[in-house]
């Protein structure tokens, strides 16, 4: 007998069949098989040990951390957790496993990612209209313009609307040597915030410590919080949002312990 159609996939292969009730369940979370946790110095750094063993990374590099701060931190959110482990709760954990296993030796594919969104930078781009929009963005984006003209030597160029407007030439350039002195680490967590506020120079903003990474968040989100202070909020974006903006104290923190700033 022929089976219908809609029983089999794309490819030709058998679809599996789905009874009420017993649809797919999310894979369970790991359980905690360690009872200690410390941090012991090594040659390159401190490592996070669990029970004597030294923690590994996704692609089993050690877990070695540059600054016993970070390494304190890091080894927290590993002692805090439960009979599970909630990667959710771990999120310095999370970024150093990227450190050392996606970004130590990609540094210039890193580099050259954050200054292409300096290129259409979010502080850039300005409404022309409603005025109260337009005066709360120029309050909160100008200043970081301001401090690129200064640090990095080149006045970035503004437009109203979303047409793509060329920056200066050689401001690609200075962005990048700009972020020649940073190390993995600190590209990390630049990148992060550059890719949570679509803004490069809020991101090296923060990294400089002319804002905090609260100013920075709020400075990205000019349009959206205005846009609910006039229509209400979505619960779903808010929840979206407060997700994000934990990612984004994670990077301030991993940023600043690893440079011995109190985090």
């Amino acid at each position: 007998m022929t089976m219908p159609k809609d029983d089999y996939n794309e490819g030709g292969s058998r679809a599996r069949a789905v009874t009420p009730g017993r649809e797919a369940r999310a894979s369970p979370r790991p359980r905690r098989f360690y009872e200690t946790v410390e941090i012991s110095e090594v040659e390159t750094g401190f490592a996070i040990t669990l029970d004597k063993r030294a923690a590994k990374t996704p692609n089993k590099s050690g877990l070695i951390l540059m600054t016993k701060e970070l390494a304190q931190a890091v080894g927290d959110e590993w002692q805090a957790q439960g009979v599970e482990i909630h990667a959710e709760t771990m999120p310095l954990t999370r970024l150093a496993n990227t450190v050392i296993d996606a970004v130590i030796g990609n540094e210039v594919a890193v580099r050259d990612d954050i200054v292409a969104y300096a290129g259409s930078d979010l502080v850039c781009y300005r409404a022309e209209t409603p005025e109260g929009l337009v005066a709360a963005q120029a309050e909160a984006w100008d200043g970081v313009l301001d401090w690129a003209a200064d640090q990095l030597k080149t006045r970035f160029n503004t437009t109203t609307g979303i047409v793509h407007i060329a920056q200066p030439e050689g401001s690609a350039a200075r962005v990048g040597a700009h972020l020649l002195s940073r190390d993995a680490w600190e590209l990390t967590a630049i990148h992060q915030m550059t890719t949570l506020t679509g803004s490069a120079l809020l991101a090296l903003g923060c990294a400089a410590g002319v804002m905090t990474a609260e100013e920075a968040w709020q400075a990205a989100h000019v349009d959206e919080d205005w846009q609910i202070s006039r229509w209400g909020e979505d619960a779903e974006a808010s929840m979206r949002r407060k997700k994000r903006w934990a990612d984004m104290q994670a990077a301030e923190r991993l940023l600043m312990l690893h440079m011995g700033r109190p985090g």
